[in-house]
């Protein structure tokens, strides 16, 4: 059975581009030698019944927004070592896209890395490691205006708004709290191979230890 280590933080901490970097590198590493990122982005729910307009006053940082059922389901299936289809998700038009992408749970490490993960207990029970990516609010708030308007289509404006009236208040109610449970702690704004080597250790403490 695979490991599988969730990786969560706040918003624009680099949680993604951390769980991407992990998974380049343990292809590389003796720690394991085939990894699977999901990310749990991918889960939001499906709003096509929904118009554009209502659409974009979801809540998409409370977790109410995200399949969770669904992500939940195919974890036990990854762990497993099942093969499932992943959703993809239009950040443009809020709303889930045509078909999916095929994961084979046929790997040493699974890496599940969500902004809402560890807001969802029967999730958090089926990671072996929680990782918690920190940074100081300020920055973090400069990376997501650069990305959101960059990578989702959204204006500077729009994505200042949504900061101070949905995801810092989110954030302090179903992000900060996982700090305190997580595993390990990595800093967000570090060199990227020193988390690498912090979370090499771990890693190879979860395999001896499972052996």
């Amino acid at each position: 059975m695979p490991l599988v280590i969730g990786l969560t933080g706040p918003s624009g901490s680099g949680k993604s581009t951390l769980a991407a970097g992990l998974v380049q590198h343990l292809g590389r590493s003796v720690v394991g030698s085939k990894a699977v990122l999901i990310t749990l982005d991918a889960y939001y729910r499906d709003l096509s019944h929904l118009t554009l307009e209502a659409r974009d006053q979801v809540n998409f940082d409370h977790p109410d927004a995200i399949e969770a059922e669904l992500a939940e389901r195919h974890l036990a299936q990854l762990r497993a070592g099942e093969t499932v289809i992943v959703p993809e998700y239009d950040f443009s038009t809020h709303n889930r896209a045509e078909g999916g992408t095929s994961v084979s749970g046929s790997v040493d490490v699974i890496v599940l890395e969500g902004l809402l993960l560890a807001a969802f207990p029967e999730l958090r029970a089926q990671l072996d490691a929680l990782i918690y990516v920190d940074l100081q609010s300020d920055v973090c708030l400069k990376r997501r205006v650069e990305r959101d308007v960059r990578e989702r289509g959204r204006t500077r404006a729009s994505v200042q708004a949504f900061w101070s009236e949905r995801v810092l208040p989110m954030f302090e109610e179903f992000v900060a709290p996982a700090k305190a449970e997580a595993t390990l702690v990595v800093a967000g704004d570090a060199d990227q191979s020193s988390a690498l080597a912090e979370i090499d250790a771990l890693l190879t403490r979860l395999q001896t230890r499972s052996r």
